[in-house]
């Protein structure tokens, strides 16, 4: 306790001294110009946080109108809206016309790095917000000599600041997955008056309309309305935890992840959870470039301020990649999870509620924003796959699940409550009857040795499907009879492909991947594995593969055919249909929509030993594949830490038919319709779409 009371005594003394040299900066002129702009700018948002941190600690918010709020929040963020981004420092191909290619790409890091102080100051993080007063200071230094700096001399200060600092960032990161005494989101959602709007302001994040629509809306349904709601989504988790053969007791904590807005759900799924024996840990998407994954928002997280402004920092981390600093980060990933290796080994997994009706959006790709270099490309996969070895370690993958749904939110449009309640009837479809109809194709699946898929209608889709084989029809089934568990709502059959056999064509007119379009993709496998891919997003084909190798081959030069899966939640399509949010609607809901394809790891990764059951008791044996096979041999070649699916819409579909070795065919879909016996019903909803 002494001790952290003098860590806390100095972290003061260096904030008032950083801050009494910002103020200084703001006034006096020892940088030339254009950097001096820059300098004072910057230096004006960092006394904007100061102004913040002191009304926070002085209990000042509590008395906040809603207007205050509302105007704060618009002052935090107004900078890098889409109106003002064209001249933000933010904005990469700003910073470089006005500072310089040689200074723009750094000082536009260094900009976008410090508005993470907006979520350090209302959490109240001294030491984050000390050492990043600090960088900027260091930086403006150096611009203060009679000659401008090197580049590099700018790019080591930035590296050792990120090295020198990720055992802070990075070991945070991985104790709010684990710590539920780390409670500032859940302190907010428990204890906050959920009727007074005011609450969402409390997190730091960002607020749009979209976020008080949906939590007025919320607050006006029926405690049974969302009761039902968050039923769905504990019981999901539970469940996951049963299929899977997997003892919920030993777990003591579930991590929340959900967008501003559902806290009257989230509120309730905490209780729902404490029943369990389950703690919640709710961590914030990340602010800091260490903890990043590319544009994605992991954790909980406000309104998007700009998505091309995410888009534009998504490769920062090519200022400072290297091998030395990969291994000082998965150092501090070791000994953080050592440091709390009893909390991680009681964590049960994600509990996560994604959000759709988003306008879709087209990325800018603009040359001045940081890429990595291709030796820094395959860097970052080994680190990405060497992190999830580790956290595999830690939190055993065939002890731990999941669970995942998707609600909309008011952007969709006009429609928006008439669609939010047609997705709680999707998300509570009867299972069962589904278990029945999808057990019929599972067996017409079992009899065959592999699949072809053929497109129609400009659909160029001609792909054959490898299955396993198997030994005891009896006791053995190839596709899993996938149910409103883990993966909300019910609706496909899964396997993982035999890879040796799998070739031919895949291709998509229009379909929105980890939040991004692709136009008129087509992807090429052979013996299951990627050897080719386009689109048709950009004038050359050089942008349209690089667009693709960065967000969906996740910077790996090939990777293989990790599922096939016959999604049949034709309500869910109808749906789609009668709205036309086709295009806005989650992979989550879009994958059960029709057959879908994943490139990447298996479903059963890191758990490929765990047997996994049907309801009528067979065993699925199809929990490999070639490459995941290697994890017996060399584990770093198993696995690739991503798994994207792809799918066709019924409407694009020739046919799906199962090849059988004595060269029989069995007719599943044909022309976009079920006509298999036994499935014909799913037809249903197809058949008043149409009308």
């Amino acid at each position: 306790m002494e001790q952290d009371n003098r860590k806390e005594v100095y972290l003061k003394e260096r904030y008032h001294l950083a801050m009494e040299r910002i103020h200084g900066i703001c006034t006096e002129e020892t940088v030339s110009a254009p950097f001096c702009i820059y300098f004072k700018k910057t230096a004006q948002f960092l006394l904007l946080m100061e102004e913040v941190k002191n009304a926070i600690e002085n209990g000042e918010t509590e008395l906040y109108t809603l207007q205050q709020w509302q105007e704060l929040n618009v002052s935090l963020y107004f900078d890098i809206l889409p109106g003002q981004y064209d001249t933000s420092y933010g904005n990469p191909a700003y910073a470089a016309a006005v500072l310089g290619k040689t200074y723009g790409k750094l000082l536009s890091f260094l900009y976008a790095e410090l508005r993470g102080l907006i979520v350090y100051v209302f959490e109240q993080r001294l030491e984050e917000i000390v050492i990043l007063l600090e960088l900027f200071i260091e930086v403006y230094n150096c611009f203060e000599q009679e000659e401008l700096p090197k580049r590099r001399e700018i790019q080591q200060i930035i590296y050792w600041f990120v090295s020198d600092y990720s055992e802070l960032f990075v070991a945070r990161r991985i104790q709010e997955n684990l710590d539920p005494e780390l409670d500032f989101a859940a302190r907010i959602i428990m204890d906050s008056d959920l009727n007074d709007l005011r609450y969402l302001y409390r997190y730091g994040e960002y607020v749009s309309e979209s976020e008080l629509k949906t939590a007025e809306f919320l607050n006006s349904l029926s405690d049974g309305e969302i009761s039902a709601m968050a039923d769905t989504y504990t019981e999901g988790y539970r469940i996951g935890f049963l299929m899977g053969g997997k003892d919920i007791s030993l777990k003591k904590t579930v991590n929340l992840r959900y967008q501003l807005g559902f806290e009257r759900m989230i509120r309730r799924a905490i209780e729902n959870f404490e029943r369990m024996g389950l703690r919640p840990t709710i961590y914030r998407a990340a602010v800091s470039t260490v903890n990043k994954r590319q544009h994605l928002r992991i954790g909980y997280t406000g309104a998007v301020p700009n998505k091309q402004f995410d888009y534009d920092h998504r490769a920062d981390q090519a200022i400072y990649l290297d091998k030395k600093f990969i291994k000082r980060k998965l150092e501090v990933m070791r000994k953080t999870y050592e440091t709390y290796r009893t909390l991680a080994k009681e964590h049960g997994g994600p509990a996560v509620v994604e959000v759709f009706g988003e306008a879709p959006f087209v990325p800018a790709v603009k040359p001045e924003a940081y890429r990595l270099s291709e030796k820094q490309q395959k860097l970052l996969a080994q680190a990405d796959h060497e992190a999830s070895q580790l956290t595999n370690e830690y939190i055993i993958g065939k002890e731990r699940s999941f669970t995942i749904i998707a609600f909309p939110v008011p952007e969709i449009g006009a429609q928006f409550e008439e669609i939010f309640r047609e997705t709680v009837k999707i998300n509570t479809l009867d299972y069962k009857r589904y278990q029945e109809i999808q057990q019929k194709l599972i067996d017409a699946l079992d009899q065959g040795t592999a699949v072809h898929i053929q497109g129609k209608d400009g659909n160029r889709t001609d792909l054959t499907v490898a299955l396993t084989s198997l030994t005891d029809p009896k006791k053995e089934t190839l596709f899993e009879n996938c149910v409103a568990d883990v993966n909300i709502p019910v609706g496909e059959v899964f396997t993982s492909p035999r890879l040796a056999g799998t070739n031919g064509v895949l291709h998509i007119r229009q379909v929105y991947l980890n939040e991004l379009n692709y136009m008129d993709l087509e992807i090429r496998f052979e013996d299951g594995m990627v050897c080719g891919y386009s689109c048709g997003n950009f004038e050359t084909p050089e942008e349209n593969h690089q667009y693709f190798f960065e967000n969906v081959m996740h910077h790996h030069d090939t990777l293989p055919l990790g599922e096939f899966a016959i999604g049949t939640n034709t309500t869910a399509y109808r749906m789609a249909k009668k709205y036309h949010i086709a295009d806005k609607l989650p992979i989550l809901i879009a994958e059960k929509m029709g057959p879908h394809f994943a490139l990447g790891d298996t479903c059963y990764s890191w758990q490929e030993d765990t047997p996994v059951y049907n309801a009528d008791g067979k065993e699925i044996i199809a929990r490999d594949n070639e490459v995941s096979l290697l994890r017996k041999e060399d584990p770093a070649s198993a696995y690739f830490g991503c798994h994207t699916d792809i799918t066709i819409p019924y409407e694009e579909l020739g046919h799906i038919e199962v090849l059988r070795e004595d060269g029989g065919r069995i007719l599943l879909i044909e022309n976009g319709r079920f006509v298999l016996p036994g499935t014909e019903e799913l037809n249903g909803p197809l058949a008043e779409e149409m009308d």
